[in-house]
């Protein structure tokens, strides 16, 4: 009964009346967030116009890490209930936390070279987050060739992956500058602040569009084998 809102009925009517809804957001929250972060954000007194990249690295930089602690969640609730939602959820978030990951590390490589002079360094920040690219390729691995339960405990044990990402530059001294933005306010002017929420926020959207987009395939998929194996009985 805790999870009569996960029906595929309910979730079906959901994702029909929200996917419009959301896409529109992602179009106009996306629009602003670039115009915003190319046109009208100023360039930096330091790193000069190659700290636009920023723009988009720190934005994935922050789903890689919240889709990962949603999808424990979800691994944790699979293990507890063996809802095959959850599971799917799970598999989806997998999937796109690896995008984001990567997109990370790329990004974070290309705006260290002018700052470092090296696309690559060992450093505790960049280390952390490359292991947590390949806890995401081990679960999309587990997730194909072995049980939903052996991935979701995988998953659950990557998870202290992610305070070392975030408390890395203050663990150790590292060449990664120490967050900008926290909850006890940020150090960046308003005018890069805002592109930076903008942007973060048009990715949340189009994650939420592609968890609903996915499941709904997912449903459709069950129902017509569920419809299959009835007319060939």
């Amino acid at each position: 009964m805790y999870f009569e809102l996960l029906r595929p009925y309910y979730l079906m009517l959901a994702s029909f009346r929200c996917t419009p809804v959301l896409i529109a957001l992602c179009y106009c929250v996306l629009a602003i967030g670039l115009y915003l972060s190319t046109l009208v954000a100023p360039s930096d007194f330091q790193q000069g116009e190659n700290y636009r990249i920023l723009f988009v690295h720190v934005p994935t930089a922050w789903m890689s890490l919240l889709i990962y602690i949603g999808i424990t969640l979800t691994s944790v609730l699979f293990l507890l209930t063996k809802h095959p939602i959850l599971h799917l959820f799970t598999q989806t978030g997998s999937k796109i936390g690896t995008l984001f990951t990567m997109h990370t590390l790329i990004t974070g490589c290309f705006w260290g070279k002018p700052m470092w002079g090296t696309f690559w360094v060992w450093d505790a920040r960049l280390t952390s987050v490359l292991i947590l690219l390949f806890i995401y390729l081990g679960a999309l691995l587990l997730l194909r060739h072995t049980s939903a339960d052996i991935a979701s405990i995988f998953l659950c044990i990557g998870l202290i992956n992610i305070p070392i990402i975030k408390f890395s530059v203050n663990w150790w001294n590292t060449l990664h500058q120490p967050s900008s933005i926290s909850q006890f306010g940020a150090s960046i002017h308003i005018s890069m602040l805002v592109p930076i929420l903008l942007m973060f926020s048009s990715l949340v959207l189009i994650c939420v569009l592609l968890f609903c987009l996915e499941m709904r395939q997912f449903i459709l998929k069950s129902y017509c084998i569920s419809l299959n194996k009835q007319l060939t009985t």
